[in-house]
């Protein structure tokens, strides 16, 4: 029976009567099936800022109950942290089901129990991991990977839950499914986590509400991060051989940030590829996390991402096989905090292995290299990351290449993304764009497979670069006018 598997994220989560009212009690049909609420599985974030607050905010950086933990402070301000998280999940609870929203409270009082519970568990673990780990032969550096597993588990077993109840309460017959392993004893592998959580599930009477966070013998959190409730969904697509994969998001994928060139002057994408996506997720502006679109990708899932407040507009579908009819420039994206890390080096001429050490430590220091250029004596990398990190890689390629000059520069990225961007003059056009703004280019980088085009600019001519390409390469683009008027 056709089914699709369908992702929504912390902000559209916290709004939960739109999310009530136009996706959950609004009747789809999917693939060959006649409209229903049912044949639909949903995979729900954490509710907005508490993932924040339980690890760390991932914007600012500001220590949540996991950075809190991992520095051994002996005035302990992780409790503290703790329980005010509760107090944000406790409130959440009273907002969806208190006198200003279900009204109902047995029902309130159920909420507050199921993540009271959860997390004085919490709580009494890590105050025994501190007590163990207060001996000399145990290390709390060899369990934080765990701790940040268990902690992350208890944003989106509140969500789900709290979606439960509340759907229930809506006479649809909705199902928990709490992929976060709690309190079990064994540890299954990802697949078969999955397999057996949806033993005996009746999908065309059904309608599953599960964890973005699965806890499995590989640990999601060591290789995704806070990439993993996209892993999950994507997983439960392909595993359950579903016709398509939906990602209900509070925006548009659009041509550009609405926030930075204005929403009267973006486009909806309505159609791109895979390729597109990955480009995306290399600039940490994801579609999709790239490792959860390969998935997909190969079993041939189409994607689509939709607005969670505009209901009726069919959205951005993302496929393997698509190519724009007419090459064009389908977005603009880029990122801000770039540090450009340049290694000149005399002896790297003509010795093809003198950068491979270099290589290998940039890899080791765990940073997202945006792209790299070289010549003769020269590398540059463009790394994502913050400015403790990169000093530390700094020391270690200076002890690493002793006679290197090695210069670190502030900039930003900006790029132009599309699944053919083979339009002539491209890079010309883009450039003298750049150039009218008055924005001075540090380095450019075009691929032969032409799917983007980067521009490294100083950190703060971000903005203008942004909105000087979208209007010269999507606002004033002809394939784009004819598309609107069409």
């Amino acid at each position: 029976m056709a089914h699709s598997v369908e992702k929504i994220g912390g902000t559209s989560m916290s709004q939960y009567q739109q999310v009530l009212n136009n996706i959950w009690m609004r009747p789809r049909a999917v693939g060959d099936q006649p409209a229903s609420l049912y044949n639909r599985i949903f995979v729900v974030s954490a509710y907005s800022g508490i993932t924040n607050g339980l690890l760390e905010h991932k914007k600012t950086g500001e220590a949540g109950v996991y950075a809190l933990f991992a520095e051994m402070d002996e005035s302990r301000p992780w409790q503290g942290k703790l329980q005010q998280v509760l107090q944000m999940m406790l409130d959440k609870n009273l907002e969806m089901f208190g006198p200003d929203g279900l009204n109902n409270e047995m029902v309130r009082k159920r909420a507050d129990q199921f993540i009271a519970e959860r997390i004085e568990d919490v709580r009494e673990c890590l105050e025994h991991l501190e007590a163990v780990c207060s001996f000399g032969h145990f290390s709390l550096d060899d369990h934080l990977h765990r701790v940040r597993e268990m902690l992350s588990a208890m944003g989106e077993a509140h969500s789900a839950y709290n979606s439960v109840l509340l759907l229930r309460q809506n006479d649809v017959n909705a199902r928990f499914i709490d992929l976060t392993n709690w309190r079990s004893d064994s540890q299954p592998t990802f697949e078969d986590h999955i397999l057996k959580a949806f033993q005996g599930v009746d999908l065309a009477n059904e309608m599953p509400i599960v964890t973005g966070y699965t806890q499995c013998r590989e640990g999601l959190m060591r290789t995704y991060d806070r990439g993993y409730s996209e892993i999950t969904f994507s997983k439960i697509a392909t595993m359950t051989d579903a016709v398509e994969a939906v990602i209900h998001k509070e925006f548009h994928l659009s041509t550009a940030d609405p926030m930075l060139v204005g929403a009267e002057n973006v486009r909806t994408i309505g159609m791109t590829n895979f390729d597109v996506a990955d480009q995306l997720a290399n600039l940490g502006m994801e579609a999709i996390h790239p490792r959860a679109a390969a998935g997909l990708r190969k079993q041939n899932i189409r994607l689509i991402v939709r607005n969670t407040f505009e209901p009726d507009h069919r959205g951005t579908e993302i496929r393997r096989d698509y190519c724009s009819q007419v090459p064009k420039v389908e977005i603009i994206a880029g990122t801000r905090n770039v540090w450009a890390l340049e290694v000149f080096d005399q002896d790297m001429v003509g010795d093809v292995a003198h950068g491979q050490k270099m290589a290998d430590l940039v890899f080791d220091a765990g940073m997202a290299v945006l792209t790299k250029d070289f010549n003769a004596n020269t590398v540059t990398y463009y790394i994502k990351g913050n400015k403790r990190l990169v000093n530390s890689l700094m020391e270690r390629l200076q002890l690493a290449y002793p006679m290197a000059e090695i210069r670190l520069e502030k900039l930003a990225l900006v790029s132009a993304i599309g699944s053919d961007m083979k339009v002539p003059g491209l890079l010309q056009s883009a450039a003298g764009a750049l150039s009218d703004a008055g924005v001075n280019i540090h380095a450019v980088h075009q691929a032969m497979r032409q799917v983007d085009m980067m521009f490294l600019v100083s950190d703060s001519d971000y903005s203008v670069a942004v909105k000087a390409l979208h209007s010269r390469l999507v606002e004033q683009a002809e394939a784009w006018q004819q598309q609107q008027t069409a």
